[in-house]
């Protein structure tokens, strides 16, 4: 299938920011934009058949309508639409299986029986294998450089990587660093670190501990992230390992980024995909755009 990026599209303020931030990243991958709305199917009983039909074509319209700024914004971008039909999570998981970078809004209401768009993007983002990034209205910023107030651009600029040293994250790297050289932006790569219980008060009563595991911590990341400075020379890279809970630290540093990027791990728990508790703080507290990349 030809490369293209996927925006799921509902009539929220934050699916049009995530339009706008989907037709950037599109333009900077160089592939097509796809905009789809999934009509939930099949309707219950509570939805007339004639309230169902009009709401087909007012989402139509919605599409052509989004689709028609898009291209007035970016003239030569390859943008197509669809209205795909059954149940939101399973469909938008399907489309971004299949797209390069899916782009969600955060909030907002979806589907003819009213999915909150955040309960469907969570879905999505737990399921997906595949990055999803999920853009608010108002965010940080909708994409580096952009200053459309309709696309909930701010202030923010730069990209926040997290990145845990013990674990091999390389999709989370490569997708990371690939947007800063595209953009043209400065990576900022954090790793949290905590002393391990088994230190007790050590820590405490004796700093130079404390300033052994920092120093480790340092040079471990230092260690995980010298070759993607190969791979990428032009990017401007700063590296931080900070003490205390990870979810804190990358929220804090999202306040004044134009992306964060944290990673998921690719497996199945008995009750259905899992989201760790990192990239769950950082979907609900994040004011920048988040993308979450599976890696295994």
């Amino acid at each position: 299938m030809t490369p293209h990026v996927t925006v799921g599209m509902d009539e929220s303020p934050e699916s049009l920011a995530a339009a706008l931030w989907a037709a950037e990243e599109a333009s900077l991958l160089d592939v097509p934009l796809h905009l789809i709305h999934v009509e939930e199917w099949p309707v219950t009983a509570e939805v007339p058949v004639l309230s169902a039909e009009s709401l087909v074509e007012r989402y139509e319209t919605l599409l052509r309508a989004t689709a028609d700024r898009v291209r007035d914004d970016r003239p030569g971008l390859d943008v197509t639409t669809e209205m795909a039909r059954g149940r939101a999570p399973a469909e938008l998981t399907a489309a971004a299986n299949e797209a390069e970078v899916t782009v969600l809004g955060s909030r907002g209401l979806g589907g003819v029986v009213g999915f909150l768009i955040g309960s469907v993007s969570l879905a999505v983002v737990g399921r997906a294998r595949r990055p999803v990034v999920l853009v608010r209205s108002g965010s940080a910023s909708s994409g580096a450089g952009s200053g459309d107030p309709g696309s909930g651009s701010g202030s923010g600029s730069g990209i926040v990587l997290g990145v845990d040293i013990e674990q091999p994250c390389d999709p989370l790297l490569a997708f990371a660093f690939g947007e800063a050289a595209r953009r043209d932006e400065e990576l900022r790569i954090v790793h949290s670190w905590s002393p391990s219980p088994a230190y007790g008060y050590t820590v405490i009563l004796d700093p130079g501990v404390g300033s052994g595991l920092g120093r480790k911590a340092t040079e471990g990341l230092a260690e995980m992230v010298r070759p993607w400075r190969s791979k990428f020379p032009a990017v401007r890279v700063t590296e931080q390992a900070v003490v205390g809970p990870a979810a804190a630290a990358l929220v804090d540093a999202s306040r004044s980024a134009g992306l964060l990027v944290v990673g998921r791990r690719s497996r199945r728990s008995p009750v259905g995909p899992h989201l760790g508790h990192v990239a769950h703080a950082a979907i609900h507290h994040s004011p920048a755009p988040v993308a979450v990349v599976p890696f295994e």
